[in-house]
């Protein structure tokens, strides 16, 4: 890394060890910079904080408040050059083995590599058709050609048009010497500016200016060693695989993903939940200045939203809030956990439907239903946490609601419930998945992939516009283990079947009751929109009590009764339930006949 073109002896002498050496010596600056930041923070400026109310001692609060942002920086950037030189180590070992393997090559056909990496091949004797044909030595050079580029040497129709059988040998090393050598020193020539960058002015003054640097240090780092951490990564693996290989990993490379590619972490379902929590709030000011920068479809929602998660995360809550997921993709995609999923007994995803997208009204109202239900379990069994999987994208309206979305969504959905089994500490744990609106058709989609919703004990549905399914048992928990709500004002839980949907139509065109006609074709009352209505004696879930809430037209209650299954405020009974339920205490709800 001198800035000079390495050639192919430099690289051949090259110890690797000696780089991924010096990047452990880093790594060890690094954390004994953080142990110092930490004892800082804790064992001097909070003491302080909390016995002394002086001048002088709101002054030494100031001066270790400077001293723990020069550990956390010499903390960061410490951790940033032994990433650099990991990473380094990790690309130069592939050209080091290509060339290593063609000097092999090279000695063992007795052939001479020059110090300009040329190959010069000896004099080969061959079976002519008028006997024995001596053919003169020559010299290849080398070239960066692919394998199946064309190649250098003459043709004629046929064969090439050199009779000494070492000629084309002697090219295809010297062409991989030259492409080797130019692999390394592109690599060489990337983690040296990047590196440069990390040099620090002497006597620099640490402030909050500085820590805008070190943001743009740490975007340099992962765009340069990117290659070398997702190598790693088993994105096709299954969430117990990744699981595997994450606890496999030395703490220092878990650090390196989760300060300098969180992104590449934070998704990933069978990860812990503390490292996706800390992952995906390392990635949320790095998205948010992406959309501000490139903007995009629906940028100024999906900001609003990023932002209002991020002061969320600066609040305290009880339980605490986890991010176990956060991206910019479609409409967004959030996935929010109040409790830790891995140490909670008792554990609940929640499948939000219509109209959900990752804005405002994500952030303020839908969150808060997983917090609503965090909390009422917590009543009953103080192990339990609650999950809002926004991991897909939901129809926006009635309208445009297709069982497409659903599909999409149902692999992931499980990949994610997978991912939780993974990771709880408990042996038996207890899981619950919850649907709402269009999530409780996804959440019966998901069911009905091989092998089911993985981990889930119960199922809930509420405000359903049907699951897909014509029975509780076919949700695949057991028909004792399905719940569901439904108010009577709710309109989504009155949805017609597509066909009723049709004739509804044509028979307002004739000024006829709609359900005259529709009953006079046989439509059956207990069909939705999504299939047979989960709150009917036909499809024999247990139906739990709720408020039937505003009526949509005489108390201009519009889709009021639709939302207000998870709020206490709004309706205590349905709350109450769901709480119960997902605590494993489904024994004490209050249960309500069918429809």
């Amino acid at each position: 890394m001198t800035g000079a073109a390495l050639t192919w002896q430099q690289l051949r002498d090259l110890d690797l060890s000696e780089i991924e050496d010096a990047g452990n010596g880093w790594n060890e600056v690094s954390a004994r910079a953080g142990s110092d930041r930490d004892d800082t923070d804790g064992a001097m400026s909070a003491k302080l904080r909390e016995t002394q109310e002086s001048e002088s001692a709101r002054a030494a609060v100031g001066r270790l408040e400077r001293l723990s942002r020069n550990f956390q920086y010499i903390h960061t950037e410490a951790g940033l050059i032994s990433t650099a030189l990991n990473g380094l180590t990790a690309e130069l070992a592939t050209p080091a083995k290509q060339l290593e393997q063609a000097l092999r090559d090279a000695a063992d056909l007795a052939f001479t590599v020059h110090q300009d990496g040329s190959v010069t091949y000896p004099a080969a004797t061959t079976e002519g058709p008028l006997g024995p044909e001596d053919h003169a030595g020559g010299s290849a050079r080398g070239t960066t050609r692919l394998p199946l580029d064309p190649h250098p040497l003459p043709l004629t129709p046929g064969r090439l048009a050199v009779p000494n059988p070492n000629t084309v040998k002697a090219q295809d090393i010297a062409d991989r010497i030259a492409r080797a050598v130019r692999s390394a020193n592109e690599i060489d020539a990337r983690y040296t500016r990047t590196l440069r960058r990390l040099e620090a002015a002497k006597g620099l003054d640490v402030t909050a200016a500085t820590f805008t640097d070190v943001a743009q240090d740490t975007a340099a780092v992962r765009d340069t060693a990117r290659r070398y951490l997702e190598r790693g990564i088993p994105e096709n693996e299954s969430p117990v695989g990744r699981k595997t290989w994450w606890d496999g990993l030395t703490e220092e490379q878990r650090r390196e993903y989760i300060e300098v590619a969180p992104d590449l972490v934070g998704y990933l379902d069978g990860i812990p939940a503390v490292a996706r929590d800390e992952a995906n709030r390392n990635y949320l000011p790095l998205l948010i200045d992406e959309l501000e920068r490139n903007g995009g479809d629906g940028a100024g929602a999906k900001l609003a939203a990023l932002r209002g998660i991020e002061q969320k995360l600066g609040e305290p809550t009880r339980p605490p809030m986890y991010l176990l997921g956060i991206g910019a993709e479609g409409n967004g995609r959030a996935i929010v956990s109040y409790g830790n999923p891995d140490t909670a007994r008792n554990v609940s995803a929640y499948v939000p439907g219509l109209s959900n997208r990752l804005d405002e009204e994500f952030v303020d109202g839908t969150m808060e239903r997983a917090l609503d239900t965090a909390k009422g379990a917590r009543k009953y069994d103080a192990s339990s946490a609650a999950i809002i999987w926004l991991g897909y994208d939901a129809p926006l309206s009635v309208d445009v609601a297709s069982e497409s979305s659903a599909r999409k969504g149902a692999p992931l959905y499980n990949s994610f419930m997978s991912g939780l089994v993974a990771t709880n500490e408990h042996k038996d744990p207890h899981f619950t998945a919850i649907g709402h609106s269009y999530g409780s058709f996804t959440v019966g989609t998901a069911s009905q992939r091989d092998g089911g919703i993985p981990g889930a004990d119960d199922i809930i549905v509420v405000g359903s516009p049907g699951t897909g399914v014509s029975r509780a048992e076919d949700l695949g928990v057991g028909k004792g283990h399905v719940f569901v709500g439904a108010a009577e004002n709710d309109p989504v839980t009155h949805l017609p079947t597509k066909q009723e949907a049709g004739v509804g139509a044509v028979a307002a065109n004739f000024g006829l009751p709609p359900a005259v006609v529709t009953k006079g074709l046989g439509f059956r009352s207990e069909d939705l929109y999504f299939g047979k209505d989960p709150a009917s004696e036909a499809f024999g879930a247990t139906r739990f009590q709720v408020d039937n809430g505003p009526r949509p037209v005489l108390d201009l209650g519009g889709f009021a009764a639709h939302g207000q299954y998870f709020t206490p405020e709004r309706d205590d009974i349905s709350a109450d339930n769901i709480a119960r339920i997902v605590a494993g205490k489904s024994e004490g709800i209050k249960e309500e006949a069918w429809r």
